[in-house]
């Protein structure tokens, strides 16, 4: 690994950065001094972010761009190296979805979906590894979902996005060790986070809708993005929800399915919803969000097994430490006792 990539001239890329866990994502680069290119739709949290970086000390570019149009993300890495050099990192985190039953949406909605959610993804990985494959360095994360893994009701355009993107992925980081390559690509999938997008989704349900399970606030997934950036993972998963996801998956898909069916359609949803709430599926909301939704007293800044998988070798030297220690413990008993 080269010294841009641990150091403060590090350069970072970071699509859908004006808000929720993009914005957080900001800010923990940021801290660490890094040279950060955010693009995003909206200009009013380009700007607030931007201003973010400057105050934390380091260095920032708002771009404005969609990441749905490939020619504009080609035209926004080519920009980025020229002002500020070499990207060595690229964090594909954009995304819109919808909450409404299949039925009740249109194929150009399922389709805005899907060229964002997933189609940003696959040109800023085009995009990134453009430029990295040359140098032979450089680290892709895909911000992903416990959805991923395990599909929920409500929400089936944004899921089918998030298996692709895995997929997406998978073949890629396949192609990159055929060629051996130093390249590295990633995913974080993620639980609930509370991010502002319950408050700007598209929602045809008629009520307010919330991330289903235990949730977490934004500065936790950030936390697993840049280590994903930092370490040579497949997929970080961020939180026991999205580990029970997978496991679930793995071991009942069907009971799962009818457990899923209730629970995670009733459970997304709250009371009436505000008629008069924003709206940002087609264009952006201009408005500073932040990072953090409405979900602050319910949502837990940390995660005991996040520590536990960027921690995993040292708990596996301290396993097998205790492995060792208790066999000897073992061997002086039964000689003390021959």
């Amino acid at each position: 690994m080269t010294s841009a990539m641990n150091g403060s001239s590090k350069v970072v890329v970071i699509t859908g950065a004006s808000a929720g866990v993009g914005r957080a994502t900001t800010r923990a680069f940021a801290r660490r001094g890094a040279k950060i290119a955010l693009i995003a739709r909206g200009q009013t949290g380009l700007a607030a972010a931007a201003r973010e970086v400057a105050e934390a000390g380091g260095t920032a570019i708002a771009i404005v761009a969609d990441v749905a149009d490939a020619d504009a993300i080609e035209a926004a890495a080519s920009h980025i190296e020229r002002e500020l050099g070499p990207i060595d990192v690229w964090v594909n985190n954009a995304m819109v979805s919808e909450y409404a039953a299949v039925w009740q949406m249109t194929p150009e909605e399922f389709r805005h979906i899907i060229e964002v959610t997933l189609l940003g993804q696959v040109y800023g990985t085009m995009a990134a590894l453009k430029r990295m494959r040359q140098r032979d360095r450089g680290a892709i994360v895909h911000v992903s979902s416990a959805l991923a893994h395990r599909s929920i009701p409500l929400q089936s355009a944004y899921c089918a996005a998030k298996h692709g993107v895995r997929g997406f992925v998978e073949s890629v980081r396949t192609e990159l060790l055929h060629t051996k390559s130093r390249v590295r690509v990633s995913t974080v999938s993620l639980p609930g986070v509370n991010t502002p997008q319950f408050d700007w989704t598209r929602n045809k349900t008629g009520h307010e809708v919330r991330p289903v399970g235990q949730i977490y606030q934004p500065e936790v997934a950030a936390e697993a993005i840049v280590f994903a950036s930092e370490n040579d993972r497949k997929d970080v998963l961020v939180g026991w929800p999205t580990v029970e996801s997978v496991v679930g998956e793995k071991l009942a898909p069907g009971l799962l399915d009818h457990y899923i069916a209730h629970k995670g359609w009733d459970g997304a949803l709250g009371g009436p919803e505000d008629s008069d709430r924003p709206d940002n599926f087609w264009a952006p909301v201009e408005r500073d969000y932040g990072a953090h939704g409405r979900f602050d007293r319910q949502s837990t800044s940390s995660s005991p097994q996040l520590w536990a998988t960027m921690h995993r070798r040292l708990l596996a030297l301290v396993a097998a430490g205790c492995a060792a220690a208790g066999a000897v413990a073992a061997y002086s008993w039964n000689r003390s006792t021959e």
